[in-house]
């Protein structure tokens, strides 16, 4: 049964692992929201200049012909791909002949025909990425699942065009090896009871290589540890045990102070016996508080005389 529950769980854990390597490839700017908007401008420009030259062909020239026709696809040709439009939170790094010329945004801004193009869209706002490490083995050899999400954002588009291929994944796989090598300086119960000091490490190895293409790491947070099977059955019965040690080292710790104050009573009475009889008669107080009965105490001297008919007798009796 347990091993029917674990290959579950790394099943639903490998198909988890697999919706998130897809939404990591989906881009992170919808495009109704950026691009819609930059090819409606685009439109409406394209409609602006083609009715400026039918109107400057028509009322200074007097004449519409083809030759206004390929005027207006030549102006169109020229303008509308060197007019751009970047949202509030992007940058666009901007190269000519193939070298980095400016970095320019957020707002309108035209580039040069053929010369100059937009290298990348930077987004600058703050990226929420999720990251799994599967079977990762610990420093004592123990495999364990983690899944963490990481918060970043470029603060330098200059350095996230030229330094890194493809930064967003870059960024990606760095955690998941961080992850993993600090999972493997630790052990199992170290990674159980300090996620804190978890994050905290994970964090600071990404953040030493990822300075250089310039991204900001903001945190890290690990979401959910996932243990064999057989391991949380060790550790639970390992707790209960300790849990147990801990309550008779109580309950030892109260008699010893409860003989204490008894041996000082006994001392007072000037009778060796009397802290065992006052220990007694506690243990009996206690019995009865908690049964919500009653304690008939019968000297020695009678109880050897009568029989057990004559006991009965006197219980029958009482209850009567």
């Amino acid at each position: 049964m347990n091993r029917k529950n674990t290959h579950k769980e790394a099943s639903d854990f490998d198909a988890a692992s697999d919706q998130i390597e897809q939404e990591l490839r989906r881009t992170h700017i919808p495009e109704k929201a950026s691009r819609g908007s930059e090819m409606i401008f685009k439109i409406a420009l394209f409609a602006v200049i083609c009715m400026a030259i039918l109107c400057v062909s028509h009322f200074v020239f007097s004449y519409v012909g083809i030759e206004t026709i390929i005027c207006m696809i030549a102006v169109t040709l020229l303008i509308i791909p060197s007019t751009h439009i970047v949202l509030s939170w992007e940058k666009i790094v901007v190269l000519r002949f193939g070298k980095l010329n400016r970095v320019v945004g957020p707002g309108l801004f035209f580039t040069m025909p053929i010369i100059e193009y937009g290298a990348i869209r930077v987004d600058q706002r703050i990226m929420t990425t999720p990251f799994t490490a599967e079977k990762t083995l610990t420093l004592d050899l123990v495999p364990i699942n983690i899944d963490a999400v990481l918060y970043w954002m470029v603060w330098d588009a200059e350095k996230a065009c030229t330094e890194v291929e493809d930064y967003f994944a870059a960024v990606s796989f760095l955690a998941q090896t961080a992850m993993r090598e600090t999972i493997g300086r630790s052990t199992v119960a170290e990674v159980a009871i300090r996620r804190d000091q978890l994050d905290v490490e994970i964090k600071s190895a990404i953040e030493h290589m990822a300075a250089s293409w310039g991204i900001d790491i903001i945190s890290v947070k690990v979401r959910d540890i996932v243990l064999p099977d057989e391991l949380q059955e060790v550790m639970s019965l390992e707790a209960q045990a300790e849990r147990e040690r801990n309550a008779r080292m109580t309950l030892v710790s109260i008699e010893n102070d409860v003989a204490e104050v008894l041996a000082d009573a006994a001392k007072l009475y000037s009778d060796p016996d009397a802290a065992m009889k006052l220990r007694t008669m506690l243990t009996l107080y206690e019995t009865v508080k908690k049964s919500k009965g009653a304690v008939i105490t019968i000297p020695s001297s009678i109880s050897d005389n009568m029989g057990e008919g004559s006991i009965d007798k006197i219980i029958d009796s009482l209850k009567s």
